[in-house]
């Protein structure tokens, strides 16, 4: 006979405190709490890659690029989770004071992985447009030269475009940045 096995649901507060002391990183989600894997070199390489361009470009602005250490907070849907790069403009808003949680980031940038790509792409991008300043979401292909950039158009209006060649330029419009794919995909592709 097969018994139904009730899922813990845990409180916000025991999620935070259960990551203060966790050897990994969890996301929250609707009371539930799940482990994220480690990425691949790929990963790596394109996040690292990712990071170092924005961190030159905006070098004296007034956005910062944060690393995937630091977690996301949505209230609305009271998610936490670690995106793979994240920018705040202006003095990052905290989550109640803590150091390690911001509210809010004008650009989030996910490196695509084959287990999380299409939630990343689907119910991931629909949380993340509850954030007031969210403006620019920018989804990065491990196993081909394809960024996917979605920019607000309005409230409710969000247009996509798809960038496939390592001479392009990418401009980050919310951020007034433009990168190259081919510093990128350096030593990926």
């Amino acid at each position: 006979m097969l018994h139904h096995r009730e899922r813990r649901r845990f409180s916000i507060e025991e999620y935070l405190s259960l990551e203060e002391t966790a050897t990994c990183k969890s996301e929250f989600f609707n009371g539930e709490i799940f482990s994220m894997s480690g990425g691949s070199l790929e990963h790596n390489r394109l996040s690292r890659n990712v990071l170092g361009e924005l961190y030159v470009a905006l070098k004296g602005k007034k956005c910062e690029v944060l690393p995937s250490d630091i977690r996301l907070h949505m209230r609305v849907h009271q998610v936490f989770t670690y995106p793979d790069l994240l920018v705040v403009c202006g003095k990052p808003r905290l989550l109640r004071n803590r150091r390690d949680t911001v509210t809010d980031a004008t650009l989030i940038v996910e490196v695509l992985s084959p287990s999380t790509q299409d939630y990343d792409r689907t119910e991931k991008f629909r949380i993340y447009r509850s954030l007031p300043s969210f403006q620019e979401y920018l989804l990065v292909s491990q196993d081909a030269v394809r960024l996917e950039q979605h920019r607000r158009q309005a409230p409710a209006q969000w247009l996509m475009t798809e960038h496939t060649a390592l001479d392009q330029q990418i401009s980050l419009t919310s951020i007034n940045v433009s990168l190259s794919l081919r510093s990128i995909y350096a030593g990926v592709l």
